[in-house]
């Protein structure tokens, strides 16, 4: 058998609007909007967001379902925490001003500097500065 060989992973994140959660990422973090489905009333039910290599992905809890109608059941509430390393969490501290914080900076005993922020579409989105 050969070597399994990963190219990336990108999170696809069901929300509620998709609309809210791109602003987060382009307005808060200079991510870019790089691709985006419309649906019958011209509201985005599906978004990649992307910057520096790193992706996040959203669709319409109602898409979702519309599509795969078994998985419905699986999808409420919100478990899903991404975790970023950033080089200048000071600079993400300020684009992160008025956003819901889950928790403020704070060291961790892994050597990082950290803060959890909420966004639009209720997940928990983590930003990390390692330490030296």
């Amino acid at each position: 058998m050969s070597a399994i060989r990963l190219k990336q992973l990108t999170p696809v994140l069901v929300v509620d609007a998709v609309e809210p959660c791109v602003t987060f990422w382009t307005d808060r973090l200079g991510f870019t909007l790089t691709n985006h489905v419309p649906g019958p009333d011209g509201r985005m039910v599906f978004a990649i967001v992307a910057l520096d290599g790193i992706e996040v992905m959203y669709q319409t809890r109602a898409s979702v379902i519309a599509d795969q109608p078994e998985s419905a059941p699986e999808l409420t509430g919100h478990s899903t925490v991404l975790f970023i390393t950033v080089e200048d969490l000071g600079a993400i501290e300020a684009a992160m001003s008025g956003a819901p914080i889950v928790k403020p900076r704070h060291d961790t005993f892994y050597g990082s500097t950290e803060i959890y922020v909420k966004e639009p579409g209720g997940n928990t989105v983590g930003f990390a500065q390692m330490g030296p």
